[in-house]
């Protein structure tokens, strides 16, 4: 096999490990992407390159940005009482693509699992504790997935703040059981966080 073939392949097996990504999916991407070699492969290359180089996770909120606070964190404007707390970074974008919630954001990087060992220290729960004796907060907004571990987290979540003067809320209706934000349209979260409710 020759260079050019291993580098083509090389790139088909990284691809094929991004999430909804097969082999067969790949190929094609890949494919799609030598043909539109100016178009699409170069820019992209390039754009994955600059990304790679200054992207970070924010200091405060934990989601991704180009600097070490985020534009979300940054914006006095969203200093509004309110952090509306989710499993990961595509929970965050997907909440604020809906436009709906106009506070900021904890990101935990997960749910508790005592099956997968993963215990509040692993998770960004601590840090959000903090937070909200910190800046002042008067509402944490859990907008965790609707699944076993999810809810176990909010419930944990819920005990901690317990004693810290803060109303808890969730997520309510228009959020199936099992569910994931980052698969549910924007009408659905909007719902979801109008009609949320105590925990």
């Amino acid at each position: 096999m020759d260079s050019k073939n291993q580098d083509i392949d090389g790139l088909i097996a990284l691809m094929a490990k991004l999430p909804g990504m097969g082999p067969r999916s790949a190929r094609r991407a890949v494919l799609h992407l030598i043909k539109k070699r100016a178009l699409l492969l170069t820019p992209l290359a390039d754009a994955m390159f600059a990304v790679a180089a200054t992207a970070r996770e924010c200091l405060v909120c934990g989601n991704i940005g180009t600097r070490d606070r985020c534009d979300i964190c940054e914006d006095a404007r969203r200093a509004n009482g309110q952090i509306c707390v989710v499993e990961d970074v595509a929970d965050l974008w997907a909440m604020d693509r809906s436009g709906v919630f106009k506070g900021r954001y904890h990101v935990l990087g997960g749910s508790l699992s005592a099956l997968d060992g993963v215990g509040p220290e692993e998770l960004r729960i601590p840090a959000l504790i903090r937070r909200v004796l910190d800046e002042e907060i008067t509402e944490v907004i859990l907008a965790l997935n609707a699944t076993v571990d999810g809810q176990t987290t909010a419930h944990y979540i819920a005990e901690q703040l317990e004693d810290a003067g803060v109303s808890v809320t969730s997520l309510a209706q228009g959020v199936p059981i099992g569910g994931e934000l980052d698969y549910l349209d924007d009408g659905t979260i909007s719902a979801a966080l109008r009609a949320r409710k105590a925990v």
